[in-house]
């Protein structure tokens, strides 16, 4: 029997690269995205021609009737949630804390941070009444170090990574699984900004001596959310090529 995942931020990127391997896999895929309709909808189409049900659904997660409304068309689309997968994500451009307006930081805390709770406080329900499932967020390695001139991005992160933990002991008893992945310096439009030379001073701070892809985030994302992670929990898995060690 076919199972079911949401991802968030699913239109491209990471959550794109996720919702091709969970496809690939078997499982029927919510593409979740809120502006890149085109991208989500070629995305969903793609997906289905590996003979697997894909939905693309628009949401604003950062709106909490919006994240409870993604959560309900997933469960009506596909069944029962098997998996979520929160993955959207915004970013600011590298600024000193003194020059973040108030604005800009409570913006990117509405999605990075509010809009995963929003969409984890519709989506465990149907999760505890199964009694079974997984959860998987994405922080970032500056959510375990921080980052000069990303606190609003850094602080946010790390927002993740405690509301993992805490939901891994909440939902424990209920044989709900709640893991994290925080990338490193991934290929993705969110790096886009950044030039050749950028990025590749950027890959000589891993270990490994490179920038990572989308796949090999979302390799660690389908590992956690399967069973092949029966036994592990609350925990958080940096993919970084070795930038932290």
């Amino acid at each position: 029997m076919s199972k079911h995942v949401l991802i968030t931020g699913a239109s491209r990127g990471i959550g794109a690269a996720a919702a091709r391997l969970f496809a690939q896999e078997g499982w029927s895929v919510a593409v979740h995205y809120n502006a890149s309709r085109a991208a989500a909808e070629q995305l969903a189409a793609e997906l289905a021609a590996l003979g697997v049900k894909a939905v693309p659904i628009q949401a604003d997660v950062a709106d909490p009737e919006q994240a409870e409304r993604l959560v309900r068309e997933a469960e009506e689309a596909l069944g029962p949630l098997d998996a979520v997968v929160c993955n959207a994500g915004i970013a600011l451009p590298q600024r000193l804390l003194t020059d973040t307006t108030a604005d800009q930081w409570r913006r990117l805390m509405s999605v990075d941070l509010d809009g995963m709770f929003h969409t984890l406080r519709a989506a465990v329900p149907g999760l505890v009444r199964q009694k079974r499932g997984a959860i998987v967020t994405v922080s970032s390695m500056w959510g375990l170090t921080g980052g000069s001139c990303e606190a609003p991005y850094s602080a946010a992160k790390a927002g993740v990574i405690g509301l993992t933990r805490a939901l891994a002991k909440e939902l424990g008893p209920s044989h709900i699984r709640v893991n994290c992945v925080a990338p490193g310096v991934i290929d993705t439009a969110m790096n886009a900004h950044l030039s050749p030379e950028d990025l590749a001073a950027l890959g000589e701070e891993a270990a490994l001596c490179r920038i990572g892809q989308p796949r090999e985030v979302a390799e660690a994302i389908w590992f956690l959310a399967s069973e092949r992670a029966s036994f592990i929990t609350g925990q958080v898995l940096s993919v970084d090529g070795g930038v932290i060690i």
